[in-house]
């Protein structure tokens, strides 16, 4: 596809800032079964985890993107392990997380999960009363990476719809985090299934605005902010040209 020719002719010039970096990218809703049928889920669509696969692709790392239940084609030149629910990507995550020198956790992981999900679908009946679902929480992924002793440049990602900047500020102090990028869900126009975004992005240092854009565009401004803040030791050398 074009995009691939793109990419691969863009390997041909370099240094890039993470060549020889692995990397590993979180995205994507998770499902959490009720029952053979039904799930707890989110709205989250992919779409900005993508990006950010592929623009710290092309900034040469060598990325692994796990990945919830999406419609997305896969970034050329990342590696894609599909997942279904939190654990699944928990388990992913923690197999892969060795040697990792960035990991940028932005799925949108439930919380919670049903105690004991139903092994078939449950029936409705109009002689009983609905039935009643107990939640237990989830394994905190992005938490358990920053905990690591080998742990590697951890960034996450909030989506809020109220008290944005104090949220994320919380979330980055308790999950020891390096930068966290934060975007109000609530505007529909920069939300789950939109095409654009808006972040700021806060480290303990302070934290920087980043305008309405196309996903793709945050993400490669994300990733020169993690190229600038991470230093990772240059790996990159000059790609030759093919002689003719």
């Amino acid at each position: 596809e074009p995009e691939e020719i793109v990419a691969r002719i863009g390997t041909l010039f370099g240094p890039r800032p993470l060549d020889g970096v692995r990397a590993l990218v979180t995205a994507g809703p998770t499902r959490e079964a009720i029952d053979p049928v039904r799930y707890i889920s989110n709205h989250s669509s992919g779409k900005q985890g993508y990006a950010v696969a592929s623009a710290l692709a092309a900034a040469g790392a060598q990325v692994t993107l796990i990945s919830g239940p999406v419609s997305l084609a896969s970034p050329p030149g990342v590696e894609r392990i599909n997942v279904v629910s939190a654990r699944d990507m928990h388990d992913a995550v923690i197999a892969r997380c060795a040697g990792a020198a960035i990991f940028v956790g932005v799925a949108a992981v439930a919380d919670y999960r049903p105690d004991d999900p139903a092994p078939q679908k449950i029936k409705k009946r109009s002689d009983q009363a609905a039935p009643t679902i107990d939640l237990i929480e989830n394994p905190d992924i992005i938490a358990a990476v920053a905990a690591r002793a080998d742990r590697p440049f951890v960034v996450g990602f909030a989506a809020e719809t109220q008290n944005t900047l104090e949220h994320a500020r919380q979330k980055l102090t308790r999950k020891r985090l390096d930068m966290i990028a934060v975007n109000d869900v609530s505007d529909r126009s920069i939300g789950f299934e939109s095409d654009s975004n808006a972040v700021t992005i806060i480290t303990a240092s302070g934290c920087e605005r980043l305008e309405r854009a196309s996903k793709a565009e945050i993400a490669r401004a994300i990733v020169d902010r993690i190229c600038a803040v991470g230093h990772f030791p240059s790996h990159g050398r000059a790609a030759a040209i093919p002689s003719q």
